[in-house]
């Protein structure tokens, strides 16, 4: 069975200084967190890849990138724009950012045809969630109806930074494993008090379950989920209130309308592999590190793609 690896490589990266931080050479040999991605999607089973990105960065996506994975696999291009909206609507004056990760996996519908993972750019989620979500999308499970969805689940203290605040959706289940809601949680950091996480607040740090489950917008999703998508849309737009320049349709947030409208089933898959990503410009050495040791272990070869 075809399956597809769709990448959101669209985002400004904004708390990273402004650069574009999913071209950073972090490996060796200049490989780009996307190029280890690229290659454990590939070795799970995925057998083709849809960039989605800025159309200003085509020519840099294609050089640095694109034209070395277009060697070992199909490659499709797709572009998030601003102005990329239903019939009816427009951008408000001073508006600038783009309309988020739904948007942008919108910005896909014509290039997939097949059951598909949905990653982030700039997100380091080792094997085992490739492995898994492949797998439930060619089970016996895999229908294609909107609502089968499975994502793969990472250890809340196996996704922080050491260098600032990051957001996560934390997972509620139930005892089947199956995703029962997701709650959006600002500025979790580590402690110097021995806890593993923590949610800053206006009345101090709350206490977080650092062992609690949470999604890093790996989500493993059906051909037909993008009707869903074009459907919420409009709804999504004539939402916003007036004056509101930033307000973005998140996957995170149309997952959990379709769970509570009871049109979902979302099997959580769990994956004991340590994220790391480029969230912060002092992330980048971190990453670094962690790739070389990675090598050095022989779970990567160097250069990656030979």
């Amino acid at each position: 069975m075809d399956t597809t690896l769709v990448i959101l490589a669209a985002g400004i990266g904004s708390r990273y200084g402004g650069g574009i931080k999913q071209l950073e050479k972090v490996g060796p040999n200049g490989e780009i967190i996307m190029d280890y991605s690229i290659y454990d999607a590939l070795e799970a089973g995925f057998n083709k890849v849809v960039f989605i990105i800025r159309r200003d960065l085509d020519a840099d996506f294609r050089s640095i990138i694109g034209s070395r994975i277009e060697k070992a696999v199909k490659v499709e291009y797709a572009y998030q724009e601003l102005n990329d909206l239903p019939e009816g609507f427009s951008v408000p004056a001073g508006r600038v950012k783009p309309w988020g990760t739904g948007q942008a996996l919108l910005a896909a519908k014509d290039f997939v045809q097949e059951p598909f993972i949905v990653i982030n750019a700039d997100d380091y989620y080792g094997k085992e969630g490739f492995e898994k979500v492949h797998d439930c999308l060619i089970s016996g499970e895999g229908k294609d109806e909107p609502g089968n969805i499975c994502m793969a689940g990472f250890v809340l203290e196996n996704t922080l930074s050491d260098n600032g605040g990051v957001t996560r959706g934390v997972c509620m289940q139930d005892g089947k494993g199956r995703l029962i809601g997701i709650k959006e949680t600002k500025n979790i950091i580590k402690t110097d008090a021995g806890m593993g996480a923590a949610e800053m607040t206006d009345d101090g740090l709350q206490v977080i379950n650092p062992n609690s489950l949470v999604s890093m917008n790996m989500w493993g999703l059906q051909p037909s989920f993008m009707g869903v998508l074009e459907k919420g849309f409009p709804g999504f737009l004539k939402s916003i209130p007036a004056g509101n320049l930033t307000a973005e349709y998140l996957l995170p947030n149309i997952v959990d309308g379709l769970l509570k409208e009871g049109n979902a089933d979302i099997r959580v898959l769990h994956s004991s592999d340590r994220w790391f990503g480029v969230t912060y410009q002092e992330d980048k050495q971190t990453v670094k590190n962690e790739f070389a040791k990675l090598i050095a272990k022989g779970v990567y070869s160097s250069p990656l793609f030979k």
